[in-house]
């Protein structure tokens, strides 16, 4: 692995990579780990969501990561907890490598993970390990099409998507306003008849109960499971699944070879968790073009290409997906824990401890990247490949994200269908714009958008 040379003043043991001082450790709890917990990793909390926005939160953790980088030199650095052993990347290099070796000899189902995820989906691919998790895998991978860049049902997918977005762009014309309220409704809808068919599209509660256990979630092991909840739940969905509607990802479930341990139905739950965040990105997104007219304007010009095309890949308007996910992550911190005693440089980490990727400070370096704060799309022109190597918001490697083509399709083609017939200005205006740095934190929840004549 690469070699680490900790800094002058760095604590460490001979044999292990440097340990940061409690001072410095409980700086990185508390302006790093600690906005995130409290945010909501499994389900945002849109009050805390709004004071992280105000107070810059993401902004302020990248600046303690490079301080802590600046100090320590290019990581890991080992954190001083009492129970637990803590490390946190700080270079890119790193960061690629630990996903490249992922699940191998860094454990997909972190601790801490499969203590939150359980709450929900305790069959699920993320918390499954060795043969079972290839399996599970092997079954995620087949009925997402993870390999195409468009689905095999994208007919059935991008028409029920158009149709949904459709809706929403009308109601919006009609109320004059666009709110996260009126968007958030239309998307569950769409995810539901895409995920288990038309059948689904109204059951607000299937939704509500998944809601429910996150939120229990977000509390890992701290938080009793919710059991009476999830088998409600598991019971509503598994009567979506077993009716296989024809055309949604159900019938896929119910046509691909599986064993009882692949608990097929028991994947379900991470792909509408999954599309969660595909809607706070999309969102997002609409801002950030709302904000770039000349980006606005070649997204409609494809837009409307598309319309007359059929399904196919969106290039300019996944680059601006991407581009929401690199400026927000969804997925704020990416865990891992060591399979067994790793080696960095002239150290080690002890088999068991927790690594942390802290996406905020890959993706908006302003140390690293001229283009850190500003919306550049253009870095996504390569088939939606990120030029560099910590640009991870799908994370990388052999556990990437199973489901990363169908959600950009399922979200460009979504932006599509909004700005199709359709202009936005972002109220306030100039919230966003390209003469100043964009903010580290954008709430998606309290967007707002005017509806413009064509």
């Amino acid at each position: 692995m690469t070699g680490v040379v900790p800094a002058a003043g760095a604590r460490q043991v001979p044999g292990s990579v440097p340990v940061a001082s409690r001072t410095a450790s409980a700086r990185i709890l508390a302006s790093v780990v600690a906005p995130i917990l409290a945010r909501g990793v499994i389900l945002r909390r849109p009050r805390v969501v709004a004071l992280a926005e105000r107070l810059d939160a993401d902004r302020r953790a990248v600046r303690a990561l490079q301080r802590l980088r600046r100090r320590y030199g290019p990581g890991p650095v080992r954190l001083r907890l009492p129970a637990r052993e803590l490390a946190v990347m700080l270079s890119a290099d790193h960061v690629r490598e630990v996903l490249e070796r992922s699940p191998e000899t860094f454990v997909v189902s972190n601790l801490e993970k499969r203590g939150a995820l359980s709450h929900f989906q305790p069959d699920g691919l993320l918390v499954s390990d060795g043969e079972l998790r290839a399996e599970r895998r092997r079954f995620n991978e087949a009925v997402l099409d993870t390999a195409r860049p468009v689905h095999h049902l994208a007919d059935a997918i991008v028409a029920t998507v158009r149709e949904e977005g459709q809706h929403v762009a009308e109601a919006a014309d009609g109320a004059g306003v666009l709110t996260w309220d009126d968007f958030i409704v239309a998307w569950w809808r769409m995810v539901r008849r895409i995920v288990l068919g038309d059948a689904a599209a109204d059951d607000a509660t299937l939704t509500d109960e998944l809601g429910t256990l996150r939120a229990a979630a977000n509390w890992s092991y701290l938080r009793p499971r919710r059991t009476a909840v999830r088998r409600r739940f598991m019971e509503r969905l598994r009567a979506h699944v077993e009716r296989a509607e024809p055309g949604s990802l159900a019938a896929l479930v119910a046509g691909t070879p599986a064993s009882a341990a692949t608990a097929p139905v028991g994947q379900v739950p991470q792909w509408l968790f999954a599309f969660d965040a595909a809607g706070i990105a999309t969102f997002r997104a609409l801002a950030l073009l709302a904000a770039h007219p000349a980006a606005a304007e070649e997204a409609r010009r494809e837009a409307e290409d598309a319309a007359a095309d059929g399904p196919r890949v969106l290039p300019h308007l996944r680059a601006c997906l991407l581009e929401s996910v690199r400026l927000w992550p969804t997925t704020p911190v990416i865990l891992r824990d060591t399979r067994t005693e790793t080696r960095w440089g002239s150290g080690t980490l002890p088999a068991g401890t927790a690594v942390l990727i802290i996406a905020a400070l890959f993706h908006r370096d302003d140390e690293t990247f001229p283009f850190a704060d500003r919306f550049a799309p253009e870095l996504w022109a390569d088939g939606g490949r990120p030029p560099e190597a910590a640009l991870v918001p799908f994370s990388a490697g052999p556990a990437e994200c199973a489901g990363r083509n169908l959600v950009l399709l399922v979200a460009s083609t979504m932006l599509a269908a909004l700005l199709e017939r359709h202009r936005y200005r972002l109220q306030p205006p100039g919230r966003l714009g390209p003469d100043r740095p964009l903010p580290g934190t954008l709430d998606p929840f309290r967007l707002r958008f005017v509806p413009q004549p064509d």
